[in-house]
This record gives C-alpha cells, sequence and structure tokens, in this order.
C-alpha cells in the first residue's frame, strides 16, 4: 500500500470527505462570500464531479502509462486541489480568526495522506529532487489562487498546458536529464 500508484487512489477518497466536511456538515460557500468575492458560479456538486473526474482521468493515465509525465499530473492536480486547499484553510482560519469549513480534513487527511503520496514518488523516482517538488508546489498555489481569483475557467487553461508539461517531462526522462 505504500507504492505511489496505491497511494494516489486514496485521492478521490479524500477528496470526497473533504466535500462532505465543507458543504453538509458546515456551509463552506457562506464562510466564503464573507470573505471573498463571489466568482464562482458552478454549484458545489457539480465542482465535486468535475475535479474527481479530472483527478480519475490523471490517475487512470498514470496507470497505464506509469511515467514521470503520468506522475507529475497526479501530483500537480493533488498539489493544486488538497495541498495548497489545506494551507488555504488552515491559514485563513487563522487570518480571519473564523473557522474555515474544510480545515479538518485539510489537516487530518490532505496533508497527511499527500505526503505519503510524495514520499512514495521521491522514492519510485517520479520526482527526482526538491527543485521538481518547489515547481509543482509553486504551480499549485499559481493555480489554486487564479481559480479563487477567476473562478472555473482556470481549469480549463490548466487542462490544455497539462499535455505541454506531459510531453516536455516525458522528453526529459527520455533524455536521461533531470527536470531540474
Amino acid at each position: 500500500m505504500n507504492k505511489f500508484k496505491n497511494l494516489i487512489v486514496l485521492g478521490p477518497l479524500i477528496y470526497s470527505i473533504h466535500h462532505f466536511e465543507e458543504h453538509v456538515l458546515f456551509n463552506f460557500r457562506e464562510w466564503r462570500l464573507s470573505y471573498f468575492p463571489d466568482n464562482n458560479s458552478i454549484n458545489t456538486e457539480a465542482i465535486l464531479i468535475i475535479l474527481i473526474s479530472q483527478l480519475l482521468i490523471f490517475i487512470f493515465v498514470h496507470l497505464i502509462k506509469n511515467n514521470r509525465g503520468s506522475a507529475h499530473l497526479v501530483l500537480f492536480f493533488l498539489m493544486t486541489t488538497q495541498v495548497i486547499n489545506a494551507f488555504f484553510h488552515v491559514f485563513f482560519s487563522f487570518y480571519f480568526n473564523d473557522f474555515s469549513p474544510g480545515a479538518i480534513t485539510a489537516v487530518l487527511l490532505y496533508l497527511p495522506v499527500n505526503y505519503f503520496i510524495i514520499r512514495a514518488a521521491f522514492r519510485e523516482g517520479y520526482i527526482k529532487s526538491y527543485a521538481e517538488l518547489l515547481i509543482l508546489f509553486l504551480s499549485g498555489i499559481t493555480t489554486f489562487t487564479l481559480f479563487e481569483m477567476m473562478g472555473p475557467q482556470v481549469l480549463g487553461y490548466a487542462l490544455i498546458l497539462m499535455p505541454i508539461y506531459y510531453i516536455t517531462i516525458n522528453k526529459l526522462e527520455n533524455r536521461n536529464e533531470s527536470f531540474i
């Protein structure tokens, strides 16, 4: 169970549990609208389906291709939707001195599960340096921030750029070069 391909399948499960905390146990939309502009007209159930579907597609691609490019797509997606999301919940809970719905599962599920996923990615050679991890982290922050500022159209832009990244990382791998 400590292999990358086994751990990444936990992503959709913990996202579903996180969504349950945000929108069934609490009201994240109401909390968010108290502090941020309403730039997302898509309902939360649709976002749940879109994001889980995208994550499952990336997981399936990785299970079929099993290369660094496919692993990086999964890692970028998890970094954006789970790791950065966890920091968002924790940071803004303290910043506004107001509990952000989703913070509990962000701390108890997102951060530990993704730690194990990233550790497995290093161990299995999908991530070769901390610089690569930093690039994934910064890409995740950028995408998450743009999503929060501009809304869901950012998902489309990210999907357009992902094949370019996938091809690039695999070309570098085929040349036996490190990404960084």
